[in-house]
């Protein structure tokens, strides 16, 4: 089973920015939210996958993922996926010994940034980077899943 350990912040300034690298833009819909699971697709540069994520509250969250072909995703995205969209921009950066992901959101959620960070155990240090700010891993209306049904300026 794949497991997913991650937690979330909200960025409160752009200093990030000077440290990024490898900006990467997503477009991703949701073929189904529910309460167990949630299966979206996702388009980013030139590749395109298929995710299985649970809806649990948390750090820890089983999650699948799988290569699909593009023409595919893109068809998915058009015909079958629930709006709004999710567009988003990622950017990777290192602090002290941890990779982040900052996204940069777009469209409805427009003026939304957060920060991630993959974790080897729930309970694992490590150092926080002085431009985050509130931890909102426990808060579902920042799930992506979640800002198709109350986007980010809508709140």
């Amino acid at each position: 089973m794949g497991i997913e350990i991650e937690r979330k912040y909200l960025v409160v300034d752009d200093s990030w920015r000077e440290h990024a690298r490898g900006a990467v833009s997503y477009r991703q819909g949701y073929l189904t939210k529910g309460e167990s699971s949630s299966v979206r697709v996702r388009i980013g540069d030139d590749r395109a996958y298929l995710n299985i994520k649970s809806a649990t509250l948390g750090v820890s969250r089983a999650e699948f993922e799988y290569d699909i072909p593009t023409a595919d995703a893109e068809q998915i995205l058009e015909q079958l996926c629930r709006r709004p969209l999710i567009v988003k921009t990622r950017y990777r950066l290192t602090h002290g010994s941890h990779e982040w992901e900052v996204d940069v959101f777009g469209g409805e959620n427009e003026g939304l940034v957060v920060a991630e960070v993959e974790l080897a155990d729930p309970a694992e240090d490590f150092e926080a980077p002085p431009w985050i700010g509130a931890e909102v891993s426990d808060d579902p209306r920042y799930y992506n899943a979640c800002l198709v049904d109350h986007p980010f300026r809508e709140w």
